[in-house]
């Protein structure tokens, strides 16, 4: 009864919701499933062996990718890295690889959106590329077989810009004066994947131009070609419009990016 009598109001509320934040806890964290690989009607899971008879050319360096450590979370399904992005195959090891029974994410971005949700977010942004509409895809971009998955990285020739100007030709040069942005990358000014901002910039007006130039807006005495000061110039909104940096990734006749 002592006991009872010091169970205040105050007591009850604060306990009950510390023990339902305890079990809240113990749901997500506990026997939590890992992954849900794509459906394909009427088959079973095989394992990568089975993989490797026909897709050498991707199975071979696989091993060796961050891909390699996505399995299926039910042990008893065995090795199954393969089938975690396409679908249990054994319909499409019994057809002798028709193309309808194994899920191909090239096609289709489901298979990666499964893992990377945020890019699916950010896809559906005001400003994107087109994986949506299946004007092009995941794989245009990345091979998911190979080390990181991106483009131009670790021992590859091709340098991670080379992946963007592929398709953006008039971007790569090459340019007698080069911004130097380019050299870090074309993601150091644009987010692949998608932004709020106008050419999937990072930021907006003269913001992501001070990301790096911030003495231009800081230092007193600093003067366009013009003759005009920088501050005043930047109250107008970006940097590459009005007549001024406009040729941002390079110009061939002006080392402040003039046309």
């Amino acid at each position: 009864m002592k006991i009872l009598s010091r169970l205040t109001k105050n007591t009850v509320i604060f306990g009950g919701a510390a023990t339902w934040g305890l079990l809240l806890v113990s749901c997500i964290s506990v026997n939590r499933t890992v992954l849900a690989p794509p459906f394909v009607a009427g088959a079973k899971f095989v394992g990568n062996k089975e993989c490797v008879e026909c897709h050498e050319p991707q199975t071979g360096p696989f091993g060796y990718s961050t891909h390699a450590k996505v399995h299926l979370a039910d042990p008893k399904l065995g090795s199954t890295g393969c089938e975690a992005c396409h679908g249990a195959g054994d319909l499409h090891v019994k057809s002798g690889g028709t193309k309808h029974t194994i899920v191909n994410p090239g096609k289709s971005p489901e298979a990666c959106f499964q893992c990377h949700l945020e890019k699916r977010g950010e896809f559906s942004l005001a400003n994107s590329h087109r994986i949506a509409d299946g004007h092009m895809s995941c794989g245009d971009c990345h091979n998911p077989h190979e080390g990181g998955a991106v483009l131009g990285r670790g021992a590859s020739l091709e340098s991670a810009n080379d992946t963007c100007t592929k398709c953006h030709t008039a971007q790569k040069g090459p340019f007698v004066f080069k911004h130097n942005a380019m050299r870090e990358g074309c993601i150091a000014c644009h987010n692949p994947h998608g932004s709020v901002n106008a050419k999937m910039l990072v930021a907006r007006d003269a913001n992501l131009c001070l990301s790096c130039h911030l003495e231009t807006a800081t230092k007193p005495g600093i003067i366009l070609a013009g003759g005009e000061d920088h501050r005043t110039r930047m109250q107008g909104g970006t940097c590459w419009t009005a007549g001024c940096h406009e040729a941002v990734h390079g110009s061939h006749v002006s080392p402040a990016l003039r046309y």
